[in-house]
This record gives structure tokens, C-alpha cells and sequence, in this order.
């Protein structure tokens, strides 16, 4: 993933302009900035949730508009919400989101084990602690088999074992030759992580 001379307005006022990065195979690219300095907004552009403002996008090279649908099959994002059913177990969350992948029954109880639910596969997630919750969104990474990750502020109501998980799982990724794109206020604990401070293209009156 490649973005060039990205610029984004809210409400007629700019949140920022000339932002340029990309990822490849191994990646990690670490979206740094206070609050209100357009992270969720990046990722959501990135994800093609919105639309920016000026700019482009390309993935392998080639300009995403010409390729959305190739490119959304090879991508998993992850919000600040874990975008569950809280209504639905995890397993059936897991079951319900594998339409999307080919997936097996077996792949998605090792993901809930992976991601520290073991026990807890066939509760309802409004019975989870936001915690849990944010674990049973992680696992989507662990089945999704996407090459890309987009991860908005993925260690909220993490613990610290958590944090770790999580660092695992995207020391893993990259180990593979994934690649990941995440926002988070705090350092990560992997060696050759990127980061990308939204500060430098603030826009100024």
C-alpha cells in the first residue's frame, strides 16, 4: 500500500495535506498524533470507508481505483469499535465474518485459543468484558489470511497480556511478509516499527 499527497477537509476546514507513506511485505507503519490529528480518518481512507480529499492510492503498484475489489479481498481492518454481534457468540461472530474467507470450523477455535478465549468460544459477547471483546475482534486477524492489516488504536481495553498477544500477532504477520498499518498512542515493543507522526501535516490557519 502506497499514499501519496493525501490531503482530507472536515466540514469545510482541512485536517491535513501532503501526507505521503507506504507499506510493503514485512512492514509495520505505526500512525502516531494527538487527538483529533485525522489517525481514524487516515484509516478509514486507507480502507476505503471514506474518500480523501487530494491524493491517490495504490496497492501492488497499481491505482486502487482500479482494483478496489482485488485490493479489499487482500485487506482486515479492525476499528476503534470491535465491530462484533454482541448478540452472537464468539465462535458465530468468527463463523458469521468466515463467509468472507475459506475458513474452517477448526481455524476459528484455534483463533479464539490463539487470542486467550479458550473457554469462553460459545458465551454471548455481551457477557465479555470489552477486554474479551477486543480479543474476539483480534481473531478475525488470526482467520482472515489478509495480506494487509489496518488496525485503529487496537490496544483499547487491552490489558497487558493483551498488549502482548497483540504484539505477537503483528511480529508474526510481518514475519510472513505481511504488512500492517495501525494507529496507537503507545510504543510497540517490535523492533523496525515505522511510525508516522500526523503532526507534520497538520494544517495550519
Amino acid at each position: 500500500m502506497a499514499f501519496a499527497a493525501l490531503g482530507f477537509e472536515r466540514d469545510d476546514v482541512p485536517l491535513f495535506d501532503g501526507l505521503s507513506g507506504a507499506v510493503a511485505a514485512g512492514d509495520i507503519l505505526q500512525i502516531a498524533g494527538g487527538n483529533g490529528s485525522g489517525k481514524t480518518t487516515l484509516l478509514r481512507i486507507l480502507s476505503t470507508a471514506l474518500t480523501a480529499t487530494e491524493g491517490s492510492l495504490h496497492w501492488r503498484g497499481i491505482a486502487l481505483a482500479l482494483q478496489r475489489a482485488e485490493y479489499l479481498a487482500d485487506l482486515v481492518f479492525v476499528g476503534h469499535s470491535p465491530g462484533i454481534k454482541l448478540a452472537l457468540t464468539p465462535r458465530e461472530n468468527l463463523s458469521w465474518l468466515a463467509r468472507l474467507y475459506p475458513v474452517r470450523e477448526q481455524d476459528i477455535a484455534e483463533a479464539l485459543v490463539r487470542v486467550g478465549l479458550a473457554g469462553l468460544e460459545d458465551v454471548p459477547c455481551r457477557t465479555l468484558s470489552a477486554g474479551q471483546q477486543r480479543r474476539v475482534a483480534l481473531a478475525r486477524l488470526v482467520i482472515a489470511r489478509a495480506t494487509l492489516w489496518i488496525l485503529d488504536e487496537p490496544m483499547t481495553a487491552i490489558d497487558q497480556d493483551g498488549v502482548a498477544l497483540i504484539e505477537e500477532l503483528l511480529r508474526a504477520h510481518a514475519e510472513v511478509g505481511g504488512a500492517v498499518i495501525l494507529s496507537s498512542h503507545q510504543a510497540l515493543n517490535i523492533d523496525g516499527v515505522r511510525v508516522l507522526d500526523l503532526a507534520e501535516y497538520a494544517c495550519h490557519d
